[in-house]
């Protein structure tokens, strides 16, 4: 089973998703894909340490390259967060260069979705603000877009989260 979880910045999408994985028996698998940047970055990824600490979650950190991530034990729980950092790992390189990074997006969910009982994924809604960016970010809120309709498509299930509260769009309830 898949499930994908979308909404808007700080909106619970990750307390959310935890409280779903901790209802599953057996390993948890939490894949971190943001590269921590700067203080604020490494703020941030320190904060969702302590929120998962004695969850039960073994933490791998992996900013790219899912279609060829082995997990330690298939058939268990993994939730990776977020579809939106992996897409901007594996479109920017060092320099800023740009690759359409779709395939390889998509690959890597579905060899974790092969290897899962239960796959979480978080992403966030992008591109609804109505506003206007470089022609870099409109690329990456284009292709980010595409990618979470591919997913939403294939997914059991997706939640929007709107200030806290899960709205179901698609499949049934899993708490």
């Amino acid at each position: 089973m898949m499930i994908l979880l979308t909404g808007g910045s700080a909106c619970g999408k990750s307390s959310y998703a935890e409280e779903i994985c901790m209802k599953a028996s057996g390993p948890k698998y939490y894949l971190a894909a943001m590269r921590p940047y700067g203080e604020e970055g490494q703020k941030k990824v320190e904060r969702h340490r302590r929120l998962r600490a004695g969850k039960g979650f073994e933490t791998i950190e992996r900013y790219t390259d899912y279609a060829s991530l082995k997990l330690p034990e298939a058939g268990k729980t993994a939730l990776l967060e977020c579809i939106c950092n992996l897409t901007a790992n594996e479109m920017f390189d060092e320099e800023g260069n740009q690759s359409d990074p779709y395939e390889r997006v998509v690959q890597g969910v579905e060899n974790l979705r092969n290897q899962c009982s239960l796959l979480v994924v978080v992403t966030n809604d992008v591109g609804s603000d109505g506003l206007r960016y470089d022609p870099g970010t409109e690329n990456y809120i284009r292709i980010l877009g595409k990618i979470n309709a591919v997913l939403a498509a294939g997914a059991d299930m997706v939640i929007e989260m709107v200030a806290g509260i899960p709205i179901l769009l698609k499949g049934a309830d899993p708490l």
